[in-house]
């Protein structure tokens, strides 16, 4: 079921009251975890060779890994409404030694909204790739429409166009996303994604060489950039959700979906990106559902996305850093 139009900012009213009042439970939760278990920095060349040389046997994930994840969700508790709203985040610092991903409830499957509108241009970049020849004036309209302004029926032209959600599989799958399945017949907002395959798209589009080994070849740097840079333009009815982590000097390059369920009056919102946050880089997705109304989802997105990016590291400040 594809996103309902939305030409006004649905949370500039409530931003700064809600925002002041969750900071300070979300800087205390934080910086008492974040010591125990985030790493000091990247290992050194010693230990770097000596974990190539003898790969760990299969087990349970690295405490590091335990750590990080317990980290974020300690951050996320206080924030978390109970009831039917579901929540799952995941979070990475590319500035970090190992680029690992912080997760809480990321492998748990939720409606995309429009952020399968990502999936949708990527679908359609491959195949002009493989076709071997540059979008059409009327596709490059479309495409920008639907990722600047998240235009609704910009995406319906585009995913007859990919093949619906065998096109939109195919790509997915050629890109290393292994539990997203496009959804029925015309109703594009109702793929079915993770947060942490939405990570794995992310780090298609801004981690540089290759993302994947798998034939064919994935999206080429021209087709990466022109998503980035549409990601990055969006128009301000479209600036919530991960842009509400962002710190002085912050860049941010995103996509949001939001949808009501007609069955339940329900919202899904979503939001997923790259952003810089005190000149470190991260990308995040963050999936919610069974919100009461669309603000309330908002703000618990844009809450989690605060908390999510001081728990992923202590390379950074926590969050939020007051001057």
């Amino acid at each position: 079921m594809p996103d309902k139009p939305n030409r006004t900012h649905p949370t500039r009213g409530l931003r700064a009251s809600t925002l002041r009042v969750c900071a300070a439970c979300v800087a205390a939760t934080v910086s008492a975890s974040l010591a125990a278990c985030s790493p000091a920095g990247p290992p050194s060349p010693a230990h770097a060779h000596s974990v190539r040389a003898a790969p760990p046997a299969p087990g349970p994930p690295p405490r590091q890994k335990q750590g990080r994840d317990a980290t974020l969700a300690r951050a996320l508790k206080p924030l978390l409404p109970g009831g039917t709203t579901r929540l799952a985040v995941a979070v990475v610092d590319l500035d970090s030694g190992d680029q690992d991903v912080a997760s809480y409830r990321a492998d748990q499957p939720f409606d995309t909204a429009s952020i399968s509108k990502l999936g949708i241009l990527a679908a359609l970049l491959l195949q002009a790739q493989d076709e071997d020849r540059a979008l059409t004036a009327e596709e490059r309209e479309d495409a920008e429409e639907m990722i600047r302004t998240s235009d609704n029926h910009a995406a319906n032209t585009l995913w007859q166009t990919i093949g619906e959600a065998d096109g939109l599989d195919a790509a997915h799958h050629r890109l290393g996303l292994k539990a997203t399945k496009g959804g029925p017949g015309t109703s594009w907002g109702l793929t079915q994604t993770t947060a942490h395959d939405q990570i794995q798209l992310l780090r298609t589009l801004f981690t540089p060489g290759p993302t994947t080994p798998r034939p064919p070849k994935g999206l080429n740097p021209a087709s990466r950039a022109y998503i980035r840079q549409l990601m990055s333009q969006i128009t301000d009815d479209q600036d919530w959700g991960i842009s509400a982590a962002r710190s002085p000097g912050s860049r941010w390059a995103l996509k949001n979906g939001w949808n009501q369920r007609t069955t339940t009056g329900q919202w899904t919102i979503n939001s997923t990106g790259h952003i810089t946050v005190h000149s470190h880089h991260y990308l995040i997705s963050i999936l919610s559902s069974g919100n009461p109304s669309m603000e309330t989802g908002i703000t618990l997105v844009e809450h989690a996305a605060q908390a999510a990016i001081s728990a992923a590291t202590t390379h950074t400040h926590p969050w939020p850093h007051q001057h």
